[in-house]
């Protein structure tokens, strides 16, 4: 059984140059500029969407207890921000339909 890869950012680039008749190094350029707002957008305001496929959020997740597996103690674990990604419904039903 053949095993499937994930597509790179180089074949992306590729892909992406073929399809609009432009260089690879334009494409490449698009996708770090792409990622780059995606970054900032998302530090300065909390989220960031891209249309069709999702949104970037900032969460906050509160302080809360929880157990060492090792020991069984319990210990407390601080409050901290993460950053999650929202799949938008429309992408989610194309990839996986729902039941019916």
């Amino acid at each position: 059984m053949a095993e499937k890869k994930q597509m790179t950012k180089s074949q992306l680039a590729a892909h992406i140059a073929g399809k609009f008749e432009m260089s690879k190094k334009q494409a490449n350029e698009i996708l770090d500029e792409l990622a780059q707002v995606a970054v900032t957008q998302t530090k300065k305001i909390g989220a960031f969407t891209l249309p069709g496929i999702g949104k970037l959020v900032k969460a906050h997740r509160k302080a809360r207890k929880g157990r060492n597996p090792a020991t069984g103690a319990e210990i407390k674990i601080p409050a901290k921000t993460v950053v999650k990604f929202r799949i938008a419904k429309a992408c989610k039903e194309s990839i996986v339909p729902p039941k019916k």
